[in-house]
């Protein structure tokens, strides 16, 4: 393998689960090999508390994933989330002292005079994300490759974590024996894998709705026009119901599983469900439609930050594509119909594409990021996206 192929290998990690998927670089085009995956420890609300512990799981995942491609992974691409990660504006203006034409290297140049920050202390950058280009005041240039200007200006998104926090991950990976590729902020890498350059024309968001993060990441053509993290994820639905119901966490994951829904009238709402008693209380029961009231409250919350996110990016009535969800929190029955009435677009699931032998086992929400994860580390190899298979046929270019 290691002779005629370069692996790509994405990791995500999380505070329930860390997911390891191995792929193959074949020339310029990506083939699944095998996955993994092992509980995660050493986890606290959401950040990593103990990185011996998250390094543990991270080998336990290398490892179940290593047994079936029957290689080893010395290198990946991490996923990173959670509330540390923010989005800003910036701009920065490269004066060339005399109209010439404007070469790749200066929109390189350009781009990075606008991430030259002075950034909080305990901050670090961790993308910097192109939007478009002002040549001699005149603005709206996505891609002006031999326009003629003295003045060229960048407009970037950049996004930043907290330093500590990147740290504790790659100290984990570290500890795993595991060398870093690359740090991707996970909405980013979830909608590398799932929307094709067609699916962002129009204006497009993706929400990862993670356990304890989730993060929304908005496209306007090529162009990323906001990341940002969201302070609601599947923990508060959980809590919400334990502390409503009077009920342990477990029972409460397992009635939000089992009977939960984010909007009434999608299910039996009047049907009465079975209520987990304390040992020695009889047993009780609630209409289904209490449980449901109390996930769609939470739903129709997580659904107007993200709302508030979008109308601050000005993309409120451009999201002609219209949103796609990825992560475990997005499983909730009823949540693509909550984002369509709160967003008012419509709404989906999104799913990895363009992996050759991609198993139909992981065509799920919750392996978008690794998958997206693995083609940026075939993306870094090759110094330029990887293209795609469809359906057995030569697919488009990644963006």
């Amino acid at each position: 393998m290691a002779a005629k192929h370069q692996l790509a290998v994405g990791i995500d990690t999380g505070s329930l689960w860390t997911r390891c998927l191995i792929c193959a670089l074949e020339g310029e085009y990506l083939r699944y090999l095998a996955h993994g995956v092992a509980p995660s420890a050493g986890w606290a609300k959401g950040r990593i508390s103990d990185p011996e512990a998250a390094g543990e799981s991270i080998r336990a995942a290398i490892m179940d994933a290593e047994r079936g491609a029957r290689i080893n992974v010395e290198a990946a691409t991490l996923g990173i989330g959670g509330e540390h990660v923010h989005g800003a504006q910036s701009r920065g203006l490269y004066e060339f002292g005399r109209p010439r034409e404007v070469s790749p290297e200066d929109l390189s140049y350009a781009a990075e005079m606008a991430s030259e920050v002075h950034l909080e202390p305990g901050r670090m950058l961790l993308h910097v994300l192109p939007q478009d280009f002002v040549l001699d005041g005149r603005a709206g240039y996505r891609k002006p490759h031999k326009g003629i200007c003295s003045r060229l200006e960048a407009n970037v998104h950049l996004v930043t974590a907290a330093a500590q926090e990147h740290h504790a991950l790659v100290a984990a990976a570290h500890m795993a024996h595991l060398e870093v590729e690359e740090t991707v902020f996970e909405p980013i890498a979830a909608a590398y894998a799932c929307l094709l350059p067609e699916d962002r024309t129009s204006g497009v968001a993706l929400l990862d709705i993670g356990l304890h993060a989730s993060g929304l990441v908005i496209y306007d053509g090529d162009a990323v026009q906001l990341a940002a993290s969201i302070p609601i994820a599947g923990d508060h639905f959980t809590r919400d119901i334990a502390a409503i119901f009077k009920v342990t966490y477990e029972d409460a994951e397992c009635l939000k599983n089992e009977y939960g829904c984010a909007i009434l009238g999608l299910t039996s709402d009047s049907t009465w469900i079975e209520v987990p008693s304390p040992e020695g209380k009889g047993p009780r029961e609630a209409r289904r439609g209490e449980l449901i009231e109390i996930l769609e409250a939470r739903a129709e919350e997580l659904f107007l930050h993200a709302l508030g996110e979008i109308q601050r990016a000005g993309m409120d009535r451009k999201l002609l594509d219209g949103i796609v969800l990825t992560g475990g929190g997005s499983l909730l029955n009823g949540m693509c119909d909550m984002a369509e009435r709160v967003l008012n677009c419509q709404a989906g699931s999104g799913l990895a594409k363009g992996i050759g032998d991609w198993p139909e086992s992981l065509e799920h929400p919750l392996w978008t990021t690794a998958a997206g994860l693995s083609m940026y580390s075939a993306k870094l190899k090759l110094h330029r996206p990887p293209q795609r298979r469809t359906g057995g046929l030569l697919g488009l270019v990644m963006r």
